[in-house]
């Protein structure tokens, strides 16, 4: 069953990227007709060379896309996160349907199928605790107001290494600044009106990425990742603050060579004058210096 969830990644996911591996990573463990696979986050980031915060927005962006559901009411093996991949499962009962049927339908089934838990415990996957309803499952859906429903991700503290970055998303616990643009209501906005919350500022500082830029190198890099993504389709405000770090971080640090420096003289050049004559100032000065073959 894991070749039919990866063929359906190959031909209809509309994901790209670390995103687009991370979904075939976990296609590849699909035991089932039910599209359901297992996978720790540090697994994923090893199998797709990422850092795991790359693969934990990975997955966000997965799941709200509609591609990836994640089972919070189950555990696979070694408390690993349990997914499935709802189109996928789709396609795979509608092609069922068609067999049975004799004939192809003009269109597939409208939801997800019901999970059977009985047959996913073959698989090592079981329920965290013993439901009384179906298990639980994070959608994109759309809350009725306020911030996501989704909470923080306490679930993957048992596969996190202490060597591997955890810098992500905006943390959800601190003061929502982007509130009304927030990626947990449907409203999104562009790159020019999302602005760098405290958090984002921290972060740059905490990496060290302050000190190496500097103020202004950083408003430069600032301006220039806006500049670029001004023609951007409106995203959420927490998926413009990864998508900001991940260019600060690439970001070099402002090149200043030193085209004045005369041995001898001062290496500074005179103020209150252009590039061109500070150039003339220093070679005039070169000239002006003792050979010993003066008469």
């Amino acid at each position: 069953m894991s070749s039919e969830a990866r063929e359906w990644v190959w031909e209809h996911s509309s994901s790209r990227g670390t995103a687009r591996l991370v979904l075939l990573s976990i296609a590849d463990r699909v035991t089932d007709e039910q599209c359901v696979s297992w996978a720790s986050l540090s697994s994923l980031a090893k199998r797709t060379r990422a850092s795991v915060s790359t693969v934990r927005e990975a997955v966000d962006r997965l799941v709200h896309a509609g591609e990836l559901e994640q089972l919070d009411d189950l555990t696979g093996p070694q408390r690993s996160t349990v997914y499935r991949l709802p189109l996928a499962a789709m396609a795979v009962a509608e092609t069922a349907e068609d067999e049975e049927a004799g004939q192809a339908s003009a269109e597939g089934p409208e939801t997800t199928p019901a999970l059977r838990i009985s047959a996913l415990r073959r698989c090592g996957i079981r329920p965290r605790e013993v439901p009384e309803s179906p298990a639980r499952v994070r959608k994109p859906a759309v809350p009725e107001s306020g911030r996501s429903r989704r909470k923080p991700a306490r679930r993957r503290t048992g596969n996190r290494h202490s060597d591997v970055p955890e810098t992500g998303t905006q943390n959800r616990s601190e003061p929502d600044l982007n509130r009304r643009y927030s990626s947990g209501g449907a409203a999104v906005l562009s790159a020019a009106k999302w602005q760098v919350d405290p958090a984002t500022h921290t972060w740059a500082r905490q990496q060290g990425h302050l000190d190496r830029l500097g103020e202004q190198g950083l408003q430069a890099a600032d301006a220039k990742w806006r500049a670029h993504r001004a023609d951007f389709k409106p995203r959420p405000a927490d998926a413009w603050a990864a998508d900001w770090r991940s260019w600060i971080a690439r970001e070099h640090a402002p090149s200043r060579p030193n085209l004045y420096a005369v041995p001898g003289k001062a290496t500074a050049a005179p103020s209150g004058m252009t590039r061109a004559e500070a150039h003339t100032a220093a070679l005039l000065a070169a000239l002006d210096e003792p050979t010993g073959t003066e008469g």
